[in-house]
Parts: C-alpha cells; sequence; structure tokens
C-alpha cells in the first residue's frame, strides 16, 4: 500500500508543535534580560545585517553590470 503524501498544513502543523515550546522559552529569556544586554543583541543584529548589505553589494559590483 502506498504512503499517501502528508499535506503542508499538516506538516507545518507538526513542527509548530515542535517549534512552539523552544520559541516560547526564548521568549521567556529575552524578556528576562535587563535592557543593556537586549541593546546590545540589537547593536549586534545591526551590525551584521549592514555586513551582510555590505558584502552583497561589493559582489554584485565585481560581477559587474548584466551584459
Amino acid at each position: 500500500m502506498p504512503r499517501l503524501p502528508v499535506s503542508r498544513l499538516s506538516r507545518a502543523t507538526s513542527v509548530g508543535r515542535r517549534a512552539w515550546p523552544v520559541l516560547l522559552m526564548a521568549w521567556e529569556r529575552w524578556q528576562a534580560l535587563p535592557e543593556e544586554d537586549k541593546e546590545r543583541y540589537r547593536r549586534q543584529a545591526r551590525e551584521y545585517v549592514q555586513r551582510g548589505r555590505s558584502t552583497l553589494e561589493n559582489a554584485r559590483r565585481r560581477k559587474g553590470p548584466p551584459s
């Protein structure tokens, strides 16, 4: 008997059930952090985004305009 394909909704529900406790724990830990640490993490995230954008820009410049 062939297996029926798992629907996307079913798969998403399964992943959501497994991920929910981890996400909740991360949120609770974030809420418990002092404001100075939160700001430090936000600053780090902004720096990572900026570094990624500049890396993409440099790669596009090296590639040159489309022919």
